[in-house]
């Protein structure tokens, strides 16, 4: 029986799942080494991955970082099929949109899209999720197309006028907006290309920490994060940044 879908992307990767890890396997691959290049994880944090597709980010994270806590979201059941098949019984997998994250608030340490923010019909509204279940200090790394590069350019309008799934491509002018407009902070944008074509972009920021202005430090020595407000650890702090 014939589904139908509403949105034009469930509707896009319903059509793509089965053949997508090898039809697009040198750009899926390229950008996850990208990804993974900006992602420092520790034992025991919590990150989602938005627009999870097929869990090839996932299951690098996983053999890279054992004892990481991973969730991951995506709009296409079929996609998810294919990761469930992919990934270890711990990491949790759902359908969901990036405008309506199904987790409680401030529950991640890190979240990670690939390739997938030129999909989201509306970002500032599914920035403001993002910045609603990251912790105070939490991360976010973002990889997408760069619509600084002309490429870029002609092939998005081509696109928009034959492929509903496509939405937006952004600058980096553009990309730096959407994360400061939402709150976040120490916002980095790099710009590259992968071959003669594909021109990205990899975005880090962070959501400022509890106490405004006060960065969290972490200790050398115990491995713990200290905040320098607490009396417990003002004279640690004081040590370790001298």
């Amino acid at each position: 029986m014939k589904k139908n879908y509403e949105n034009p992307v469930q509707k896009e990767y319903a059509r793509l799942a089965q053949k997508y890890d090898d039809k697009w396997d040198f750009y899926i691959q390229t950008t996850l080494q990208k990804s993974m290049q900006n992602l420092e994880l520790h034992a025991g944090e919590c990150l989602l991955d938005i627009g999870c597709g097929t869990g090839r980010l996932l299951e690098a994270i996983e053999k890279k970082y054992p004892d990481v806590i991973l969730s991951g979201i995506d709009i296409s059941q079929e996609m998810l099929d294919i990761a469930g098949k992919r990934l270890s019984k711990k990491t949790h997998i759902e359908r969901s949109e990036a405008e309506k994250l199904p987790f409680a608030a401030e529950k991640f340490d890190v979240i990670v899209l690939g390739n997938m923010f030129h999909y989201i019909r509306e970002p500032m509204l599914a920035l403001k999720e993002m910045m609603r279940v990251l912790k105070p200090g939490g991360r976010i790394v973002i990889t997408d197309w760069c619509n600084d590069y002309i490429s870029c350019q002609v092939y998005g309008l081509v696109l928009r006028v034959f492929n509903q799934a496509h939405c937006k491509t952004y600058k980096k002018r553009e990309c730096y907006q959407l994360l400061y407009s939402s709150g976040f902070d120490d916002i980095k944008i790099e710009s590259y290309k992968i071959n003669w074509f594909w021109g990205l972009m990899t975005a880090t920021a962070r959501k400022k920490p509890l106490y405004g202005g006060t960065t969290m430090v972490r200790d050398p020595i115990c491995c713990v994060e200290l905040d320098p407000r607490n009396v417990f650890s003002t004279n640690l702090y004081r040590r370790v940044n001298g």
